[in-house]
């Protein structure tokens, strides 16, 4: 039988469109799609877990989106979907979680208890997983239809001003940002230290530059400026005994097209390299140093708007968005690399053995299969870890409220400028 409670999923939708319309008028339409990005993330980690009890045989009384009130839900066979007022998350609801709860005696073999090992392991890791899954496609994703930087291809990604000259000695010969840098003197640029170093040697002596540009090639001649001659807002490029070149570029690496054949291994690779990151990064984010450094910069601001702390300290949900909407505004594949990251971090962070984390039920379940014997199985009270687990919470409950706080109060520099 299907009931509905609440508002008319209509007007929940209409709802949502109009405040989506406002915010966009607002802040443009990278917040709105950050927002909905990490939406969709959190329930793709919730979908895991509905999907794969489902397909072991458990029921799943509840599916929703968001906690708080009941704004929407639906009753459809056995399971009820929703959409709560406070949109920070979802949950998929199980029964018999623990050997304590109370459940209908009709219902205990469809239970999470009654669940064998491996379908536990299952059940509790499929969040993660599917955290992994969507790095997976984020990342080939930006590798087929973006492309990946190569050491290999030197662009020019800018030019310099120097005072007293409408155009620099590159800008004189032609060169255009976005050039690709082939050779210098018929020596091949392999990556941009290589190519600075030549400039650098050449003073006053003519160049010869291989250059790329939209899939033709060319050459031009230009003669690097001595820099002790030069300045540039008043100070001299550079000083010295010794003559340095400068044709007033700065250059980069490029991204090139990857194909299906490579983007497969290299995002596993990409992803498997994040997670290992990841893994150290929570260890250190968990450590005492961390958390007196940040109760430091909570009373200091002169260490919150620090750069080497900014770039070391954890984000809140309020940082995160930031720093993806920053990524949006500089592009599709830092944007696609900041969601990758995010994704990886959350499925790591929800693998740690401690409840109420998806790896605290990995653990028991492990601890209650290796306990077990022949026609005797084991069943671990959860009282047990009541301590422990409040204990986590409010290093949890620490942790978000500096970060939310050091995010709001002193955002993090635009790492991408």
């Amino acid at each position: 039988m299907n009931t509905s409670t609440r508002q008319s999923p209509w007007v929940l939708l209409v709802g949502l469109i109009a405040f989506g319309s406002i915010l966009t008028a607002i802040a443009g339409w990278t917040l709105p799609l950050i927002i909905l990005a990490i939406i969709f993330m959190v329930m793709a980690h919730e979908f895991g877990h509905y999907i794969t009890a489902k397909r072991s045989g458990m029921l799943v009384t509840d599916f929703f989106v968001g906690f708080g009130p009941v704004l929407w839900s639906k009753q459809i066979g056995e399971t009820r979907y929703g959409v709560r007022a406070l949109l920070l998350g979802g949950y998929v609801k199980v029964p018999g979680m623990t050997w304590n709860d109370e459940v209908d005696p009709a219902i205990e073999s469809r239970t999470y208890r009654q669940a064998s090992f491996p379908r536990k392991v299952l059940f509790a890791s499929a969040g993660s997983f599917m955290h992994v899954v969507m790095a997976l496609l984020l990342v080939w994703s930006s590798l087929l239809f973006i492309g990946q930087s190569s050491p290999s291809h030197v662009g020019i990604t800018g030019f310099a001003q120097w005072d007293g000259h409408p155009k620099t000695a590159a800008q004189q010969a032609g060169l255009r940002s976005g050039d690709r840098i082939v050779s210098v003197d018929g020596a091949k640029v392999t990556d941009p230290t290589m190519l600075t170093t030549a400039i650098h040697s050449k003073a006053g002596q003519l160049v010869i530059l291989r250059v790329e540009r939209n899939g033709s090639y060319f050459t031009v001649r230009v003669t690097p400026v001595d820099g002790r001659t030069l300045k540039s807002g008043g100070a001299p490029i550079t000083v010295g005994n010794q003559p340095v070149g400068y044709l007033g570029i700065a250059v980069g690496e490029q991204i090139v097209p990857v194909g299906v054949t490579s983007a497969i291994p290299n995002g596993f690779h990409i992803v498997g390299s994040t997670i290992t990151s990841a893994v150290k990064a929570i260890g250190h984010v968990f450590s005492p140093g961390m958390f007196a450094s940040l109760f430091h910069q909570v009373s200091s601001p002169t260490a919150a708007n620090s750069p080497q702390n900014q770039q070391q300290r954890p984000q809140s949900i309020v940082g995160v968005v930031r720093i993806a909407t920053q990524a949006a505004n500089a592009g599709w594949a830092p944007l696609l690399g900041v969601l990758m990251t995010v994704n990886i971090f959350i499925g790591v962070l929800n693998m740690m053995p401690l409840l109420p984390l998806d790896g605290g039920y990995v653990a028991i379940a492990t601890y209650e299969r290796l306990r077990s014997r022949k026609g005797r199985r084991y069943k671990f009270d959860l009282a047990k870890l009541n301590l422990l687990t409040v204990g986590f919470v409010g290093v949890l409950l620490v942790l978000f409220v500096c970060t939310l706080y050091l995010d709001i109060a002193h955002p993090m520099v635009n790492p991408f400028k």
